[in-house]
């Protein structure tokens, strides 16, 4: 009476853990689900793992539903042998909160922000080493043109 888990790979967009909850169940009764999320924006990776109450319903599942169509993709399904099932497998699998729309959007500002406000000590080296490569150039071209760069800050 060992618990079977299966990798579910190829999820489509809208399938989570309440629809695979709810979809899986006809099989027999799912004991944890696991789906990836990613940290940043919290959307789904497209993996999961389902552990149900019994190995058999396990091996079925995953010979049931290996390259079933749904929503226009194929799932991937494979039966997990009971020494491969890692134990951080389903470590925080039934804490998720969804993101709302606000904090989706001030997550990928963080994540995006651009880091030209700060000048570390190497890259203001570098913009020097440019700067004075181009007022050199110009020079050599016989061009008088003054500008303010990064040399002037110092």
């Amino acid at each position: 009476d060992r618990r079977g888990v299966i990798y579910l790979g190829h999820i489509p967009n809208g399938f989570y853990e309440e629809q695979m909850r709810g979809f899986f169940k006809q099989f027999g009764k799912v004991t944890r689900i696991r789906l990836a999320r990613s940290r940043r924006t919290a959307r789904s990776k497209g993996y999961a793992f389902i552990e149900f109450e019994y190995e058999d319903v396990a091996k079925i599942v995953a010979d049931t539903m290996n390259n079933y169509l749904m929503f226009e993709r194929l799932l991937k399904c494979q039966f997990i042998p009971p020494e491969k099932v890692h134990k951080t497998t389903f470590m925080g699998s039934g804490q998720f909160e969804p993101y709302g729309e606000k904090q989706q959007i001030e997550s990928k500002k963080s994540y995006n922000q651009s880091s030209e406000k700060v000048i570390t000590p190497k890259r203001l080296k570098r913009l020097l080493s440019a700067e004075k490569r181009r007022r050199q150039k110009l020079k050599d071209l016989g061009i008088e043109y003054s500008f303010n760069g990064y040399e002037e800050q110092v």
